[in-house]
């Protein structure tokens, strides 16, 4: 079994497998980090900062918020409790067949687009990264992308579930690669809040679809769920990403 991180009391080491861009770890997956130590179903997480690979640093939890420092007590990101109503209605979960479809689509399987990212990079392996490819989904509006994703063992957690860290790092890339469909650009995750109702198995097959809801300025704002293959719904984002926005 993988070990998602290593850890020592409180110090964490979010390891090259977990890599967003090259030199960062993936937002997402640090995001379920630290909700991972939190109680409750919904929470919010912003990134302050770039996460440093292979460098302890340290989690604490204090007063309801969770935080991940440097050694030194510079802050990279924080965590809290949010409210699920702040989170939008997914779009209707297409058919797992329909989704296999559309992620077959993936831009990025005909070109680079993050080629070490823990979530979305094509050339790593199964069971080291989580190959959750989507592609713009047939019949839905400019943007609406979806693709099958079935977890795999290494990425369960403690309790035999796909671990918190692995959840949020399948409902990440998504949102970018919607706004690329919808004719914007990628950029880096600035905020993400997350509702996990119901942690998939592994080897369960899944269903995530991500939408573009607004944007302005630098700042694009995607929603991005997961289902099972009858439609259940699982888990459910709200992401704010930060970059260039290509009208």
């Amino acid at each position: 079994m993988t070990v998602l991180v290593a850890s020592l009391e409180d110090e964490v080491i979010v390891t090259p497998q977990f890599r967003g861009p090259p030199n960062s770890g993936n937002g997402g997956y640090v995001c379920g980090l630290l909700a991972s130590r939190l109680p409750g179903s919904t929470m919010t997480a912003v990134l302050r900062a770039p996460i440093p690979i292979d460098t302890p640093l340290r989690i604490a939890v204090e007063a309801g918020v969770a935080r991940l420092t440097s050694l030194g007590g510079d802050l990279i990101a924080e965590g809290r409790a949010a409210d699920p109503s702040d989170l939008s209605t997914p779009p209707a979960p297409p058919s797992l067949e329909a989704a296999t479809v559309a992620g077959r689509g993936f831009f990025g399987l005909a070109r680079t687009f993050h080629p070490v990212c823990f979530t979305c990079a094509t050339d790593l392996e199964e069971g080291y990264g989580l190959r959750v490819f989507v592609g713009q989904l047939a019949g839905a509006d400019e943007g609406v992308v979806a693709g099958p994703w079935t977890p795999h063992a290494n990425f369960r957690g403690a309790d035999g579930l796909i671990s918190h860290e692995a959840v949020w790092g399948a409902l990440d890339c998504p949102g970018s690669v919607a706004w690329v469909e919808k004719g914007g650009s990628g950029g880096l995750l600035g905020t993400m809040t997350c509702e996990i109702r119901r942690r998939p198995a592994a080897g369960e097959a899944c269903v995530v679809v991500a939408w573009p809801i607004e944007r302005g300025g630098r700042k694009s704002i995607a929603g991005t769920a997961l289902f099972s293959a009858r439609g259940e719904l699982l888990a459910r984002s709200r992401q704010i990403w930060i970059g260039r926005v290509v009208a």
